[in-house]
């Protein structure tokens, strides 16, 4: 069975994603209210919003009343742009034994691991963040 998990990074960045688009759209919020309310360390948090904001997704804003907040309307951010700015693309697993006979099952398992993260990363990219924000 192929199961994906979730990283602590990606789940971490969707409470926080989640959070943000949950409030005013133009007010930042500070990282301190996000780690707290979520029971997130501050400088985990800081790790995983850094590529959030090299993506696109989200703004950081300087100053006293800075924070962070979205980039784009909620609507236009998916599951999958968020865990993809955190860990990087979703690629299919490969077969776990190599057979040196090269009977083409290997082949045939890369294939279904393959089709396995199409379907992920398909699945991810229909949830918008708007969705699980309850916008």
């Amino acid at each position: 069975m192929i199961v994906m998990r979730l990283t602590r990074a990606s789940s971490y960045a969707l409470h926080a994603m989640v959070h943000i688009a949950a409030k005013k759209p133009d007010t930042p919020l500070a990282s301190h209210e996000i780690a707290q309310v979520h029971k997130i360390p501050e400088r985990f948090l800081l790790k995983v919003l850094k590529p959030l904001v090299s993506a696109g997704l989200l703004l950081s804003v300087k100053g006293p009343r800075g924070g962070y907040r979205l980039a784009k309307p909620a609507k236009e951010i998916s599951m999958l742009d968020v865990v993809e700015a955190v860990e990087g693309p979703i690629r299919g697993m490969t077969a776990f034994h190599s057979s040196a006979a090269g009977n083409g099952l290997d082949r045939k398992l890369d294939s279904i691991c393959s089709q396995a993260a199409d379907q992920t990363r398909k699945q991810l990219g229909s949830i918008r963040l708007s969705n699980l924000a309850g916008l």
